[in-house]
């Protein structure tokens, strides 16, 4: 009897285990399937950047030169005046550029592609990309051509609706021009609105590029789906810094957390410099009153040197050459 009892005792512990291990398999199973989750969820959340983004507005003086720099390749945004190459080619060594997959060429004005030439033939280029017009300075945009025709480098038309990939998961779409309005400016040899005016995004961080579109550039841009799109964290300041940009709808889209300009030395009207006086206080009011911008956040290439962005597509930090209080006393100027 004693034997049957102890026969009983056995079987039911024996069961109890089992129920317990059953148990913990389904917890255990409950556990995994939340961990794959979380781990399909950080791959789709890692899917959206990939590596760093560095950004430089290069110190060359009055002209524009930026160089975009992702895991996998170098873009180069401008390459400055025809008297600036020195200071161009400087920087791009410094950086250790040997090769450049994009060149983009914003407008056809001399302090922005009076580097390009250069540029095609001292580097190895991949393509050139412009906004498709020739007569902004004819002489310099025929010498890049004919530099890239050499080396058969494909050159090719931005416009509206273009989209990039810059690689590293870093996007760029144009929003401007339309080959209409690209036309219609240039048959008024207005080509500052011409420009090329392009969004970057990574991840949450974007950068909106500008040329040297002005007012009339951007009450077009306003006037189109695209309005929606301006909002970005850096604004590359159009034209210098100058009054006749930065219309104050305009800042309002735009929203940025912080500018930055590249323009010269204003003492010095000698070559390309600086005899405009940019960047104007009207840009810089309308940069805060408008754009909402902290006046500490505000970047100069004469006052700062070389401008340094970096970001993780989250997060960015912005590095200067030179530490230099100088807003206070350009919002005082009254050109």
């Amino acid at each position: 009897m004693k034997k049957f009892f102890l026969l009983i005792f056995t079987i039911c512990t024996f069961l109890m285990t089992g129920c317990g291990g059953g148990t913990n398999s389904e917890s255990n199973a409950e556990t995994n399937a939340e961990e794959n989750q979380s781990s399909t969820a950080n791959a789709q959340q890692s899917e959206k950047v990939d590596g760093e983004l560095t950004i430089k507005m290069l110190n060359v003086g009055q002209g524009d030169a930026i160089l975009i720099q992702t895991k996998t390749q170098n873009i180069l945004i401008d390459t400055s005046d025809t008297d600036e190459r020195d200071k161009l080619r400087a920087e791009l060594d410094k950086a250790e550029i040997k090769k450049i997959d994009k060149l983009i060429l914003s407008h056809a004005h001399a302090d922005h592609i009076g580097g390009a030439k250069l540029v095609i033939e001292d580097y190895n280029v991949e393509t050139v990309y412009n906004e498709g017009t020739d007569r902004g300075n004819y002489n310099v945009y025929k010498g890049y051509i004919t530099a890239a025709n050499k080396k058969n480098i494909r050159v090719k038309t931005l416009q509206a609706g273009d989209k990039l990939n810059f690689g590293g998961k870093v996007s760029f779409e144009v929003f401007y021009p339309t080959e209409e309005l690209r036309q219609r400016f240039a048959d008024q040899k207005d080509y500052n609105d011409t420009s090329i005016v392009g969004k970057l995004t990574f991840g949450d961080f974007s950068m909106l590029f500008t040329g040297d579109a002005e007012k009339a550039a951007e009450n077009e841009i306003l006037n189109t789906k695209y309005k929606k799109k301006l909002k970005s964290t850096i604004f590359k300041a159009p034209h210098h810094g100058s009054k006749t940009s930065a219309g104050a709808d305009y800042m309002k889209a735009v929203s940025p957390e912080c500018v930055v300009i590249s323009a010269g030395d204003p003492s010095d009207p000698t070559g390309s410099g600086n005899s405009y006086g940019h960047p104007h206080y009207q840009a810089l009011n309308s940069y805060i009153n408008n754009g909402g911008v902290d006046k500490n956040k505000i970047y100069w290439t004469f006052e700062n040197g070389t401008i340094t962005i970096k970001s993780d597509g989250k997060n960015y930090s912005i590095e200067t050459e030179k530490k230099s209080k100088w807003i206070d006393k350009r919002l005082k100027k009254s050109k």
